[in-house]
């Protein structure tokens, strides 16, 4: 039995024009390094979990969050200033508040990286899961 993996070929095979028309059709690294930001910022159970919140309760105060996600306030600033960099996250100033709101982008990356959750707790339904899901 073989022990070699087998995610590899055994000798090199590419097919030059596909492969070409597949490199040709991809986004720049420019294009790429926002959605991989947008990944990344997702990344973290904490940051994840302060998205969460945002989606939940809309519009709030970075006190607020710190409570609802029961860590600190200086820890959770530091995750709203990573979604916000990211696009996820939009600030506004109100007074002496700085409020906190998912952007619709972010609002729409949430859902759709939450939808196994959701589909776990909703009733069964015979519309497809997919539908309305695009990329951002």
């Amino acid at each position: 039995m073989s022990t070699e993996p087998l995610d590899s070929c055994d000798l090199l095979c590419l097919d030059l024009p596909h492969a070409e028309h597949v490199r040709d059709t991809l986004p720049t690294l420019g294009d790429i390094e926002p959605l991989a930001d947008a990944a990344r910022a997702f990344g973290d159970p904490t940051r994840l979990t302060v998205a969460l919140a945002l989606g939940t309760g809309g519009q709030m105060c970075g006190c607020d969050i710190a409570w609802i996600v029961g860590q600190s306030t200086k820890l959770v600033s530091h995750h709203l200033r990573k979604l916000k960099a990211a696009n996820i996250v939009a600030s506004s100033r109100t007074g002496k508040l700085v409020m906190y709101s998912l952007t619709d982008r972010g609002a729409h990356l949430l859902a759709v990286l939450t939808e196994p959750l959701t589909q776990k707790s909703a009733p069964a339904s015979t519309s497809d899961a997919t539908a309305g899901v695009g990329y951002v």
